[in-house]
């Protein structure tokens, strides 16, 4: 197989398992939001404040990535299919889940744990959101070095930053 043919399929696939995660993601941060303002118990204004940009960062990452799912299957030749177009999404949802997933790990005190119940009020949930934060991310960072990857390729051809993902 050539890489062309991974590309077309490996596309779909790995957005598909960004927005899957991202879906968790979303699920464990909207339900950690609600009981947050609802009862006023979270640790600490990080912990809040974090809880709820991973919150954004799940819904900003479903919406991107079926629209660039849509846009990789049937606007192929449109500016907003090219590999700089990816690369700007990539990079840009790469840079909200670094710190997303960061800025949770340093709110938790870096450590996955579920003997800090008398810290936490939800340290299971907690450990949920910061695991698949990092999961989110790592999948977003091997998007970001296969699209890098191909952009070389289709400088090499000659065909620049506004050439398909696919020949």
């Amino acid at each position: 197989m050539n890489f062309d043919t991974h590309v077309q399929m490996g596309h779909p696939v790995v957005l598909s398992l960004i927005v899957f995660c991202s879906i968790i993601e979303l699920s464990i941060s909207a339900w950690l939001t609600s009981r947050f303002t609802a009862y006023h118990n979270f640790f600490s204004l990080a912990e809040r404040d974090c809880t709820r940009f991973l919150l954004f960062t799940s819904g900003w990452t479903i919406v991107f990535s079926c629209l660039y799912m849509f846009f990789f299957f049937y606007l192929p030749g449109s500016i907003l299919g090219s590999v700089a177009s990816h690369i700007f999404f990539l990079l840009l949802t790469w840079a909200f889940w670094t710190a997303g997933a960061t800025s949770i790990t340093t709110a938790l005190g870096g450590e996955l744990n579920r003997n800090t119940q008398n810290i936490f009020a939800y340290p299971v949930q907690l450990n949920a959101l910061q695991g698949f934060a990092w999961v989110t991310e790592a999948l977003v960072t091997f998007a970001l070095l296969a699209v890098v990857i191909r952009g070389i390729l289709t400088i090499r051809r000659g065909y620049g930053m506004r050439g398909l993902l696919t020949a």
